[in-house]
């Protein structure tokens, strides 16, 4: 009896301890998910490059084209590249991101446009890579969404010859807030594909090795919650 009475004391101890956790983790949750959320979120400190890549596809608010072209106004580098997903033989995203490039002050003289048919990031990745090496670029930006950035760089530093600095800039969305996106369902669908994405770019590039020096890419979490704060 004494040791049947002690099992369930112990099952009894057990269940307390598991609900205590359930607790504190429903406390702390929106903590725990905010911390989620930005860290997919990354900004490199940024210096004065050859090139701004604009990745595709751009959302509803052209939210990458404003802060592409934001970079540039800043004199940040000389010409943006607008990596658009094409459509059809004749025209595709690049078109669009053109336009909307121009909207937002960028000389379209100073727009290079690169159709190309690539179906993930790592692809949209060589492909730059390979324009940077024709153009003999030495140091790029790239642009994209806020959520897309630690994969973005993930991916390009290992795509991205050693000797092209490579940095990235993270560019608002519209649709994703790294502190609520537990929120919205279209915020839970890009953090949940995101993270889908990363597992098979790691697959995708397991053996590869960043080649670029990440040393002086500190970033400041005060910083990047600042830009995203609504």
């Amino acid at each position: 009896m004494r040791a049947e009475h002690g099992g369930i004391t112990g099952k009894l101890i057990g269940l307390v301890c598991f609900v205590l956790i359930l607790g504190a983790l429903y406390l702390v949750r929106h903590p725990l998910l905010r911390f989620a959320g930005e860290s997919w979120v990354v900004e490199d400190p940024l210096q004065k490059s050859d090139a701004i890549l604009e990745l595709s596809i751009d959302n509803f608010y052209a939210d990458r084209a404003t802060r592409a072209a934001e970079l540039y106004r800043q004199g940040l580098a000389p010409v943006v590249v607008a990596c658009g997903v094409r459509l059809r033989p004749y025209a595709g995203v690049a078109e669009l991101m053109e336009h909307d490039l121009i909207e937002r002050g960028v000389p379209k003289e100073k727009i290079l446009r690169l159709p190309q048919d690539a179906e993930n990031t790592r692809e949209e990745a060589e492909a730059l890579a390979n324009l940077a090496v024709e153009k003999k670029w030495k140091s790029v930006i790239v642009v994209t969404s806020n959520y897309h950035t630690r994969r973005t760089r993930y991916i390009f530093h290992r795509v991205f010859p050693a000797d092209i600095s490579v940095r990235v800039a993270s560019a608002r969305d519209g649709d994703f807030d790294p502190e609520h996106w537990y929120e919205k369902r279209k915020s839970i669908k890009e953090f949940v594909r995101e993270a889908a994405g990363m597992v098979v770019a790691m697959w995708e590039l397991r053996g590869k090795t960043d080649t670029h020096d990440t040393s002086q890419l500190v970033v400041d979490p005060q910083a990047i919650r600042a830009r995203y704060m609504v």
